[in-house]
């Protein structure tokens, strides 16, 4: 059998998972539900569920990645007693990965048509209807879509190309570092806006009544969701890497850093976006439009909000492309794992496969418009991001927990003894009742809520 890949570093596993874990939810997605539900109110209830729902399955996660040293495609299978069917789920796992980058290189790619766009000074001197013709414009060519798209799908697997440590490992590295710097400086730029008190104020300072007004149900389940999906939890991007790191650290120590780092780019995210709203009187709650069609608006009456709005779109690339690096890398170990494929052939298949699965959520906003498959003004990207968000990451980390915790799957004592390997916190053997009882409860609440707020609400 041959030789696993591992990190070069601990640095590199870290960025790495946490790039997988940032991605535009940590950006839109977060200051959006956060301006929806009152603000740092909302942003307190979250911080609980990313502990108490969040981190438990990221470590049960990592632990089967480590423990099988092997993509989902095969980790179950090493792990499950014998004659069990755990390693079905695999393939679910496998398809939910694909499905993932079906609409994420999209995404992917207007981020990176924005930057040039922006660098470009295309907003200068424009009105909102003119920044909203040409979102509108772009979605509306399909050549100009498919391009856009394809960049994405070929700077992720050109990454992925050149090995774990020396393409995937250095470049995400350089990628975060950088995230992080473009962060700060928009941030300490957005809070020294004239006005944007009042955004720091509706950030910063809780207003419990806020909450409520909005209800106090429907506030904690949006905290619940955005929690968990914020992770990439339940369908094993996360567990590759631990198939690639030792076991010189316990995995719930280095789980808390990928939650501090994650979250710390949702929180600077929202120092950009909510001083930015409330300087230029605009709804902080106004969804994906925020990015595409306000922002550039904002930047385009700033001083110098051509260099800004650059380093905006960069920092969103940057977002968006950490996390396609990420789950390609997954996507590209299946191939390896089940297969022995080298990477070379795992990659050029794979980027003829990706490629051509993603048009679909390309054409859906054009050609295939007329199909709207979950009611009116719904396209094909709506589709295939409820598939992933609402069945396949509550489901998946269903399996985990169950697999973690069951004596029918890999039990209790071997996730225990596999997550507290190493120096650094462990994983309490007191919450055992908690993750095998309560947690697997709360997932299928969030699983069952989400049918219900998608079909059957208002």
């Amino acid at each position: 059998m041959k030789k696993r890949e591992n990190f070069s570093s601990r640095l590199g596993f870290l960025f790495l998972s946490a790039g997988c874990a940032i991605g535009l939810g940590n950006v839109w997605r977060f200051p959006y539900i956060t301006g929806q539900y009152g603000g740092a109110a909302f942003v307190l209830v979250y911080l609980f569920f990313l502990i108490a729902l969040g981190l438990p399955v990221m470590v049960m996660e990592f632990a089967v990645g480590r423990a099988s040293r092997q993509s989902v495609a095969r980790s179950f299978l090493v792990l499950e007693p014998k004659g069990k069917k755990w390693h079905w789920y695999g393939y679910v796992a496998m398809a939910g990965n694909y499905l993932l980058m079906m609409f994420y290189t999209t995404i992917g790619g207007w981020m990176l048509a924005y930057f040039v766009k922006m660098a470009r000074g295309e907003f200068v001197g424009m009105d909102a209807a003119q920044v909203e013709g040409i979102f509108n414009n772009l979605t509306a060519q399909p050549g100009v879509m498919v391009f856009w798209m394809v960049v994405a799908v070929l700077l992720g697997f050109g990454i992925c190309s050149l090995g774990l440590q020396k393409g995937v490992e250095k470049i995400t590295k350089i990628m975060m570092s950088s995230l992080f710097v473009i962060m700060i400086a928009l941030a300490i730029r957005a809070v020294t806006l004239p006005g944007a008190s009042e955004g720091l104020q509706f950030y910063l300072k809780p207003d419990f009544h806020k909450f409520a007004e909005n209800g106090i149900a429907d506030g904690i389940y949006a905290a619940m969701g955005q929690a968990f999906f914020t992770l990439s939890i339940g369908m094993g991007s996360l567990a590759i890497f631990g198939s690639y790191i030792g076991k010189e650290r316990s995995l719930t120590g280095e789980s808390i850093n990928i939650l501090l780092l994650d979250t710390a780019v949702a929180l600077i995210s929202g120092l950009i976006i909510f001083p930015s709203c409330f300087s230029f009187g605009v709804n902080p709650g106004s969804g994906p439009s925020l990015v595409f069609i306000t922002l550039p608006n904002i930047f385009g009456t700033l001083p110098g909000g051509r260099l800004w709005g650059s380093c905006f779109f960069v920092f969103m690339s940057f977002a968006a492309l950490s996390t396609i690096i990420a789950v390609f890398e997954n996507i590209l170990s299946f191939a390896m794992d089940l297969w022995g494929w080298s990477r070379k052939k795992a990659v050029l298949v794979n980027i003829v496969l990706v490629t051509l699965l993603s048009l679909p959520c390309v054409f859906g906003f054009n050609l295939l418009s007329g199909f709207q498959p979950l009611g009116d003004g719904s396209n094909v990207l709506d589709l295939e991001d409820f598939i992933v968000s609402n069945n396949v990451l509550p489901l998946g980390s269903l399996v985990y927990l169950l697999f973690c915790v069951s004596k029918m799957g890999w039990g209790w004592d071997n996730f225990i003894a596999e997550a507290n390997a190493g120096k650094g916190i462990k994983f309490p053997k007191w919450l055992r009742y908690y993750v095998s009882i309560v947690l697997p409860l709360v997932v299928v609440y969030i699983f069952i809520q989400g049918y219900i707020s998608k079909f059957f609400a208002g």
